[in-house]
């Protein structure tokens, strides 16, 4: 599906997010020049948290706030994108306290996975209906 301009680049974000959440399940195959062992694919997770996610989630908060008042229902599911938001931040930052890190992660991973797919399945589709070119320039002019 052909992402809005507004929306590509944030879809694209998705996409090495898509691929540390893979990373992170259990039984995960091994993917060419990432980590392989359950502590190198911690430290990677939290570098990948700190490094671009962190920025990642507050240009989709702003993005949320932006466009909330098209729609009811981006406004409904923008609020638990804010919510799941928290949520996975806890969830890395947690990581280095974890008892049972492969489980840890495996949650994580899951988690990370559906946030995304609701992201570019859902909440994307309906900010490109119900949001005017005018208002989707105004985002990307914002978030880039």
């Amino acid at each position: 599906m052909k992402r809005s301009e507004s929306l590509a680049p944030l879809s694209r974000e998705h996409h090495s997010a898509l691929i540390l959440a893979q990373l992170l399940k259990r039984g995960a195959p091994a993917y060419k020049g990432l980590p392989t062992t359950i502590p190198e694919k911690m430290g990677y997770a939290v570098k990948m948290f700190n490094d671009s996610m962190k920025e990642h989630f507050r240009k989709e908060e702003i993005l949320i706030e932006m466009v909330a008042h098209c729609h009811e229902d981006i406004k409904k599911l923008g609020m638990e994108i804010l919510m799941e938001h928290q949520q996975l931040t806890e969830y890395f930052l947690a990581l280095n306290q974890a008892s049972n890190l492969e489980e840890a992660m495996d949650i994580l991973g899951n988690k990370l996975d559906l946030h995304i797919r609701k992201e570019e399945r859902v909440l994307f589709p309906l900010i490109e209906k119900h949001c005017s070119e005018k208002e989707l320039r105004e985002v990307e002019l914002l978030l880039n």
